[in-house]
């Protein structure tokens, strides 16, 4: 199916024939595109892009976070999520954390770190070269330094009061943040990404990274021990799916969240999206109410033993919730409340259909058909806002994804995985994959992808366009976070429904997410890259 160029846009596209990276930094897009002229296929540049993206992006992701990685290699015809969130300490139990702060920063925020075993799993699986190869452009931009860009800035300086102060002269300049321009040395980091390369992930879980994670952790008062560290491995799980408009939109299971915008998309599947008009109010209102009603079933059930992943992803219980969306906004929150404490949007059940029906961020492509769509994090800025002494290497902070609350399915407890935002989804038609699209932007996230899918699908938009059109994203209660791009005609018919909308980001809010994405022409083969001004995205091809 041929898509029309249709959307304004900010930035051009960006066309390949031979390989494509899209992620939030140019640098780090840069590395991964070395790599694929240098003969690597998919799954080697997104190892790439993801260490360099550690260097230039210190304060979104890298070694000492977590992540999923969803993976299509061509060969083997293989689809396949690596899920590499780790646990939470052994020692993680809920009544050890008297105070949001323990949650939110600090020595007992940190849950398992899993990216560094994460990468290397991907890379023994599927990848074509060896560590000391993908790591090395991380490691000269590491140890050579790079340009400080002014988003880099802003982000560094928003950030730079929760780092700890033993570990502020590892980002800071004299204490404060580094400029536009100005060139940010990590050696410590270039030595660690050397030790991973050689030794291999044993170093980093058993070895003498592990050593020095452990120290710190004991020293500050942190829950992480040797055992937790060892005993991580990753995993390797089969996508869920589902079909929307003969599209199948595939992603990682729960506890991933994503199983919320797949239900968003089967609710507005119900709709004729397209005829409805784009950021019309009609458009708007019903997705919202639709990603509320999706928020309060993920809430409910993403995070327990056995989730209903098929009941909550079937066309049944779709239209029987869609059938509560009404004229008017109704109250729901991004996370946990008690049932019955209010006027919240309720959840469902979806057991009831599973009676009857028996039925489950930066990407990478390459010409031989590989493609990798990858969404991790620390958490928040800089994670935890602790540095492991002589590592370069930021814990994070993802003790905060739980909750405190002991009645919520994602409260803390000893080695729990946690229910997490990170999302990527690969979208195929009859043809083939038809693109890669991701973003960052916490429980946003789960609003913000279907948005640029829809803007894909149903409105026939570029990637680019797709990734830079205006968004929603309902908040707390009736907040309505909005971009004042949107027609102000459309905002007062939203605010006549009932929504109460934050404008205060203006035309341009990373609040809505920074989205990548990679389109393939059906007809052609080429790949059209797009990448969110909203933050440092670029799109590179070849």
């Amino acid at each position: 199916m041929a898509f029309s160029p249709r959307g304004t846009c900010h930035r051009p596209t960006v066309t390949g024939r031979r390989g494509m990276i899209t992620s939030a930094h140019p640098l780090a897009s840069v590395a991964g595109l070395r790599i694929l002229m240098a003969g690597g296929n998919a799954v080697d540049a997104a190892i790439a892009t993801a260490a360099a993206l550690n260097v230039v992006e210190p304060f979104m992701s890298g070694l000492g976070g977590i992540g999923y990685m969803n993976i299509y290699n061509a060969s083997r015809n293989e689809h396949q999520i690596l899920d590499y969130v780790g646990l939470t300490p052994r020692a993680a139990e809920l009544s050890s954390y008297t105070d949001e702060d323990q949650i939110n920063s600090g020595p007992m925020s940190p849950i398992v770190p899993g990216a560094c075993g994460g990468w290397l799993a991907a890379l023994e699986r599927y990848g074509t070269m060896d560590a000391a190869t993908v790591f090395a452009p991380a490691i000269e931009y590491a140890e050579q330094g790079f340009g400080m860009t002014a988003t880099g800035s802003r982000f560094f300086g928003a950030a730079a009061s929760g780092l700890r102060p033993s570990s502020a002269a590892t980002y800071l300049f004299d204490g404060r943040a580094p400029q536009p321009g100005e060139v940010l040395v990590q050696a410590d980091l270039a030595q660690t990404y050397r030790a991973i390369a050689a030794d291999g992930p044993d170093v980093f879980y058993r070895g003498a990274i592990a050593d020095k994670i452990v120290s710190y952790m004991r020293d500050s008062g942190g829950l992480l021990t040797h055992e937790d560290l060892a005993d991580f491995t990753p995993a390797w799980l089969d996508p869920v799916d589902i079909d929307y408009r003969g599209f199948r939109i595939c992603v990682p299971p729960p506890p991933c969240q994503a199983v919320q915008y797949l239900q968003t998309l089967n609710i507005m599947e119900g709709f004729d999206v397209g005829e409805m008009g784009h950021n019309s109010s009609a458009t708007l209102h019903t997705f919202l109410e639709a990603a509320k009603l999706a928020i309060a079933d993920r809430v409910e059930y993403a995070a327990i033993a056995e989730p209903p992943t098929a009941g909550l992803l079937s066309k049944a219980y779709a239209t029987q919730r869609r059938a509560l969306i009404g004229d008017r906004a109704q109250p729901r929150s991004e996370t946990y409340v008690p049932t019955g404490s209010g006027s919240e949007v309720g959840p469902g059940d979806p057991y009831a259909w599973m009676k009857t029906e028996c039925t489950t961020h930066f990407d990478a492509i390459d010409d031989r058909g590989n493609a990798v769509s990858v969404t991790q994090s620390l958490g928040s800025s800089f994670g935890s806002g602790m540095v492991v002494p002589g590592t370069g290497l930021a814990l994070n902070n993802f003790m905060r994804w739980f909750d405190m609350n002991p009645q919520s399915p994602n409260a803390i407890a000893p080695a729990k995985k946690n229910e997490m935002c990170m999302s990527p989804v690969q979208v195929f038609d009859d043809a083939g994959l038809r693109f890669l699209i991701g973003t960052p932007g916490s429980y946003g996230i789960m609003q913000t992808t279907p948005q640029m899918i829809m803007n894909i699908i149903d409105h026939r938009m570029n990637i680019q366009a797709a990734i830079e059109a205006p968004r929603v994203r309902s908040t707390q209660g009736l907040e309505v976070i909005a971009e004042t791009r949107i027609d102000g005609d459309v905002l007062a018919e939203l605010e006549a429904k009932g929504h109460r909308l934050v404008l205060d980001g203006g035309d341009w809010t990373p609040a809505v997410g920074g989205g990548q994405g990679i389109y393939v022409d059906a007809d052609t083969g080429t790949f059209v890259g797009g990448a969110d001004p909203r933050r440092d995205g670029y799109a590179v091809g070849w």
